[in-house]
């Protein structure tokens, strides 16, 4: 299993992003080993249009079972729900603690997008 956090840093430490689509990294966690891979967002970073949409299809991509997020637009939760990944929105903490929280069943699974299509 695969776990993508909007994360602000490259590490299990950094902070989760608020932001999907614009979110400056993914980390890809195994929650069993907690090993973990990063994925710079900068191509969606300045976007004027579709960094939710893309971001989606990276997601997709690097193959995650489920995305950690602060926040999920509707065209981005279409392509994640599309491809199966569950959604699940959180605002607050650390990328490690989002993943500790999802390992002990605090968080989830959203059912549709927490925001409009407009956020940033």
């Amino acid at each position: 299993m695969k776990i993508a956090v909007t994360s602000v840093g490259n590490e299990l430490i950094s902070d989760v992003d608020p932001r999907f689509g614009r979110a400056k990294y993914f980390v890809i966690v195994d929650p069993k080993t907690l090993e973990y891979d990063v994925v710079e967002n900068k191509q969606n970073l300045n976007s004027l249009q579709g960094a939710g949409i893309q971001a989606a299809k990276t997601m997709v991509d690097q193959k995650a079972d489920i995305l950690i997020s602060g926040n999920c637009g509707p065209n981005a939760f279409k392509v994640l729900n599309a491809a199966g990944i569950k959604v699940i929105t959180v605002a607050n903490g650390r990328v490690i603690d989002a993943i500790i929280r999802y390992k002990s069943g605090q968080l989830q699974t959203a059912g549709a997008p927490n925001v409009d299509g407009d956020w940033a």
